[in-house]
């Protein structure tokens, strides 16, 4: 075993050993927490651990924010909005406190890793008890047990990873499937993008790591798995003994009870030949590629750091399609990235007509201050990207529409979720393609991978009935 792998399996039995401790205290008094995050499915799936470690002290799950001794907000910092309705969340929280004196509030995520939150925190919100990052939420029962030892505010920063700490208990949000890191960080540095600065530089776990964690998912009755990264692409370049994501994909594929594979997100910069011809060949690998593409413009993909052309993220899509007939295409879209002309958004919307994508998350270009987009000349005026934005918007619901409706008449194995929320009669599950589909059945269909025919197209989601 070498250093490093010392290091992090001496941590893991430490912090074991701080939840040991800490459930003395806690456990059979009824204590409740409740963790709100905001952002990405990193942060959702750090939050699964954050769950984990709190009922393994002893916490029980609340419904509601106000009933709980423990709140936490695993924070996001990518946009300036999130970042003010976390603020406004913790100003209702200090009568919250007042009521209930015991009660505990910690502060994690990406928001943290900014020295100017730490300090307008540790300005204006003192009833903040536990500060930490992005690096340490393995830490979360240590800054626990020292909060609770001192009472006093707890700040936990660190401005790099020291080691990837494995093996620590997770509440997952499905029975029948969860997320797996296969990396943290990111080396990309896109200019409108502060990630790069709150998560680190790019660090691929140990592929046996990743492996051992799948099959004790699927041992435990997990059927899919979404690998995450923030660019899963460029995975294991950072390891001792290098292996591509491809060769990691086609490994985790001979895993016996793994049904279906997912990952995100994807760099077109990074996107080899070699993956797809895995995406081509694979058996377990959903028909469903997110690679978003954030402007058809070269010359506005060259401001954002991107390092592809248009013509080449092109090339990529015409590669994809040519060997996984009908695959799911969805991706990302800034508008009104500084500098962008009505030529440059003509080019995105060009993009999205050649591509037909199945879905898109779009955005509004956000400043955020600490990117070098921030500065940049020729900020687009906002009522002009709005009206850009809202075009945008009215191409996409036309192009989802239709790849919607080319899925009725058809039947696709739906792996069931849930009972649906508006309807008890119903059940909502997703396609490969990740389309969502409602269909009658009841709860005995949940997580389980059945045949459903598709009967109509509601656009952004489907009706379906259960296939005899």
């Amino acid at each position: 075993m070498n250093k490093n792998l010392d290091i992090s399996h001496e941590e893991s039995l430490k912090q074991k050993r701080i939840m040991d401790k800490l459930s003395e205290q806690i456990k059979g008094k009824g204590l409740k927490y409740f963790v709100s995050t905001f952002g990405c499915q990193m942060n959702a799936h750090d939050s699964e651990k954050l769950k984990g470690i709190l009922e393994q002290i002893g916490y029980v799950p609340a419904t509601e924010e106000k009933d709980a001794d423990f709140v936490i907000y695993n924070t996001c910092c990518v946009r300036e909005n999130a970042e003010l309705k976390v603020y406004g969340r913790l100003g209702a929280l200090k009568n919250s406190k007042k009521r209930n004196p015991n009660m505990l509030i910690a502060l994690c995520g990406c928001m943290m890793q900014q020295d100017t939150v730490i300090k307008e925190i540790k300005r204006a919100y003192r009833h903040v008890d536990i500060l930490f990052g992005t690096h340490n939420l393995y830490k979360l029962a240590e800054l626990i047990q020292t909060r609770l030892d001192t009472g006093k505010m707890v700040i936990d920063i660190w401005e790099n990873y020291k080691e990837i700490v494995e093996d620590l208990p997770s509440i997952r949000k499905y029975k029948f499937k969860s997320s797996v890191n296969v990396m943290f960080g990111c080396n990309n540095f896109c200019t409108y993008c502060i990630v790069p600065y709150v998560r680190g530089r790019e660090r691929s776990r140990k592929p046996e790591d990743i492996m051992n964690e799948i099959k004790e998912l699927v041992e435990d009755g997990v059927k899919e798995i979404t690998l995450l990264g923030q660019n899963v692409n460029s995975y294991g370049k950072s390891l001792d003994n290098p292996i591509t994501f491809a060769e990691l994909i086609q490994e985790i594929e001979k895993i016996d009870g793994l049904e279906r594979i997912r990952f995100m997100t994807s760099h077109p910069k990074d996107l080899s030949d070699e993956l797809i011809e895995v995406i081509g060949n694979s058996k377990k690998l959903c028909n469903h590629i997110h690679l978003p593409f954030q402007s058809g413009s070269t010359k506005v993909l060259k401001k954002m750091n991107r390092r592809y052309t248009k013509e080449q993220y092109l090339e990529l899509v015409d590669k994809i399609k040519a060997v996984r007939k009908n695959v799911a295409l969805t991706t990302d879209i800034i508008v009104g990235f500084p500098g962008e002309t009505e030529e440059d958004f003509m080019d995105t919307i060009d993009v999205v007509k050649k591509v037909e994508f199945d879905n898109a998350f779009t955005f509004l270009y956000s400043v955020r201050t600490g990117t070098p987009a921030a500065t940049m000349e020729n900020q687009v005026p906002e009522n002009v990207a709005k009206e850009r934005f809202n075009r945008l918007l009215e191409v996409l619901d036309e192009i989802v529409h239709k790849k919607a409706c080319d899925k009725v008449g058809s039947t696709y194995d739906v792996l069931v979720e849930q009972v649906n929320k508006q309807n008890n009669d119903l059940v909502s599950g997703r396609l490969e393609s990740n389309h969502l589909v409602h269909f009658k059945g009841n709860e005995d269909l949940i997580g389980k991978i059945v045949p459903v025919n598709i009967i109509e197209s509601k656009g952004y989601y489907l009706l379906g009935e259960l296939a005899e």
